[in-house]
Formats: structure tokens, sequence, C-alpha cells
């Protein structure tokens, strides 16, 4: 297997192209995504029907023909293979318990004169999530965005889902089903996007937008937060694994290649201090490979973006992977939670030989919408509070207004804001 080898040690600046990962900025997607934005908005269903015959080769008639209903949901649920549902529902429940203890409820103080401040936290009224579909099937990625809106108290959960030839298929149905799900929407691409910021005759717009989808939708999502809000912008799939001289370099080698068919630029790292694993995770890579459907794409993001990295200790490794900050990492060494505890930034942090990374994708609890591009130097996965807000609440006294003031009106009058220092002083004076 052909990926590039390499001895690092501090500043480690040999690494910094390659963490920088594939280039995503695009000027002609920028201005082709506005155009489709802009056109959503101006022509709402209209804009939204000719994309979707254009684009999903799908005539859905009108804007009903887009919709599909909570009967069609719960009949999918219902004609799934059983233990396939029973899969859905065991992951959903594991979903459910971790995110509850997200939930925040706000405080208020009340003070000896009577003033209160406080926090209120509510959710937001709608939200839209989006689940790339097509050929491929993720109702895993229903589970995860939905259920932690779901948690939150969200009112209305609409779910859009690219459906070429307008199928979608019923796995995903069913998983919509049992994460609660209240609208489903046969649209996908900038197009879905734009529907949801802006709304359409048929589509009330959302609050916020979250999901995974192509270079179309991650720039949709870039381009229409601040009128909505969004999760954040995906990059490519990535993982690091540190591993130690206990590794086993098959467990290594499917690991990485579990990030790497997800997508050409997909980024996979192996950061060692064994010089022996090292020259065995190739070969490894090799023979996994070779019985691999999507062995193409697999290989070309290992050759393209994939690395393995040989570290004097786990010091360093622990150094490298804050330096790369990535979505996934794998601790395969013999101490993983006292290695864990040496690194600030990564999105989620899978412990031991135990522990592989499709675990999390699916079932362990944890939210599989992660932080890519480095952003979990200052992000965090997606949970139940990305789906509320906060308001601050204020009221106080007459006998704390009145021994504030004095200092309000100071600080106002500082910055030159009359307005402000008078709003104070009319109610002292009086």
């Amino acid at each position: 297997m052909n990926i590039k080898t390499l001895r690092v040690s501090p500043p480690y600046r040999e690494l910094r192209d390659l963490a920088a990962g594939a280039s995503t900025d695009d000027a002609a997607l920028r201005e082709s995504v506005a155009g489709i934005l802009r056109d959503v908005a101006d022509r709402g269903d209209a804009a939204l029907l000719e994309y979707t015959a254009r684009f999903d080769r799908f005539d859905a008639g009108d804007a009903a023909g887009l919709r599909i209903g909570a009967d069609a949901l719960a009949r999918a649920a219902a004609e799934v293979d059983p233990a396939l549902l029973d899969s859905l529902r065991r992951a959903a429940e594991n979903v459910r318990a971790f995110h509850e203890k997200q939930r925040e409820h706000g405080y208020l103080d009340v003070e000896a004169d009577g003033s209160l401040l406080g926090q209120r936290v509510a959710p937001l009224r709608r939200v839209g999530i989006y689940v790339p579909g097509g050929r491929a099937a993720y109702p895993s990625s229903v589970l995860m965005n939905a259920i932690p809106a779901s948690v939150a108290g969200v009112d209305e959960i609409a779910m859009v889902t690219p459906t070429p030839d307008g199928e979608v298929l019923p796995v995903v149905l069913a998983a919509a089903h049992v994460a609660g799900v209240t609208e489903v929407l046969r649209i996908g691409g900038a197009q879905a996007v734009g529907a949801l910021a802006y709304g359409t005759e048929s589509i009330g717009r959302v609050d916020k937008i979250v999901g995974p989808g192509n270079k179309w939708v991650a720039e949709a999502k870039r381009q229409v937060f601040g009128r909505v809000d969004i999760d954040m912008v995906a990059g490519p799939s990535e993982i690091l694994v540190i591993a130690d001289d206990a590794a086993d370099p098959v467990h290594v080698a499917a690991d990485m290649i579990g990030q790497a068919e997800h997508d050409p630029d997909a980024i996979a790292w192996l950061v060692t201090t064994s010089a022996a694993l090292a020259e065995a995770v190739p070969a490894a890579l090799e023979e996994l490979l070779a019985r691999n459907p999507r062995r193409d794409v697999a290989r070309a993001a290992l050759r393209d973006w994939g690395a393995i990295i040989l570290v004097d200790d786990l010091e360093q490794a622990a150094e490298v992977a804050d330096l790369r900050a990535p979505e996934h990492l794998e601790l395969l060494v013999r101490e993983p939670l006292a290695l864990a505890g040496r690194i600030r930034n990564a999105g989620a942090i899978f412990l031991g030989a135990n522990s592989p990374e499709p675990m999390g994708d699916y079932f362990a609890g944890p939210n599989h919408v992660l932080p890519t591009g480095g952003s979990a130097r200052f992000a965090s996965p997606l949970g139940v509070y990305d789906f509320v807000k906060r308001t601050s609440l204020i009221g106080l006294s007459a006998a704390r207004l009145l021994r504030d003031a004095p200092h309000v009106i100071r600080l106002a009058e500082s910055e030159g804001l009359f307005g402000h220092a008078e709003a104070v002083r009319v109610r002292t004076e009086r």
C-alpha cells in the first residue's frame, strides 16, 4: 500500500500542510450555490420543484408530492426487517439515554432585596435535518440528528433527503419514525437548504439546519448561516489512531480504512511509537483493501491524505493529535484513559481496542456528528445544547436600582451614551 511514512519531532512543521487536508475553496461552487439559494428564496416551491426534477430526476408534480406523511413512516417501520428495526430501536435508546444527560434546566437566583437574576433555557421551535440520500442509506444520521432535537423538546423536526426517482429507502423512513421526525421532504442539495432557511409556500422556515451533505450542501449551509443557525460546515471524515507496540496492525489498518472508504478526501493517520507497527500496517492495509468493495475510494484517500507517523513517545503522539484536532481519535495503547487526559483537541476519543470507531457511529450513544477540519480545537459534537437557546432574566428591586444606578450612569457617560445614562437617571431622580 502506497502511504506516506515519516518520522517527526517538535515543532512538527512537516505535518502542517498534510493536516490542512484538501482545499474547500471553490469560487465556482460558491457562485452556483448562491444562485440556487436566491432562486429558491425568490420563487419558492416552483424553483424547488424544478431543481428536484433536474438534479434528482424526480417529478413531484406539485409541492404536495414532495412530502412523505407520518403514515408512510409508520408503515415503513412495520414493514422493515424486524431484526433491523430492533437494532434501530436499541441504537435509538442508547442515543436518547446519552443525550438525556445533556439537558439544561436554567436557573433563577432571588437575592435578599428581591432582585431576580437568571437564565431561561428553551427549545428551538422548528429545526431541519439533512440526511444524505440516493442509493446509500444513512439511518444512523437520522437518529444522531433528530434524537438530540427531540430530547431538547423541539416542536417540529423536518427531515430533508435527496431522492433520485422519488424513492426513500424504507430503513431511512423507519429511522425517522423511531427518532421522532415530524415531517419528511423529498428534496436535497443546496435547494433543500434554501427551502429550510427561507421557507416556501408549502415549507415552513426553520430556526436551525443540521446534518451532513455533499459540498453543495456544506456551501449552502455556510451561506445561509445568520439567517438560520447551523451545526457546522462539515468536511471530509477523519481518523487519527495513536498506537503503541501492543497494538494489532490489523486493527489499526481496519480502523483507517473505515474512515478512508467514506471519501477520496478522507484523512486517516496512524501516529505510533513502534517502528515494527509502522512497517506492518501497509501490508495489513493492502490485505483488507483487497476485500473491500469501496477499495478504490479508500485507496485514493490513503494515498493522498493518509500517513503513518513515527514519534519518539506518547507525549509527542498527544502533541500531534492536538495539532491535527481530529474528528475521531482512537487510542490503541496500554493505558488509553491516561493518554486521553493529555489530549485537548478531538471530536470523540475511543479508548482501547474494544472501542472501534464504528461502535460510536452507530450504537454506543454519543453523537457521531463531530467537528472536522481541525475545528475540534473549538467545536463540540452535536448535542441537546445545539437545539436550545438561552435567555437572560433580569428583575431588579427598587433598592438595587438605587444602589447601582450611580455606577451605571458613570459607565454609560464614559462611553458617550447619554441616553443610556438618562434611562437610569430619570428613575432615580423620581
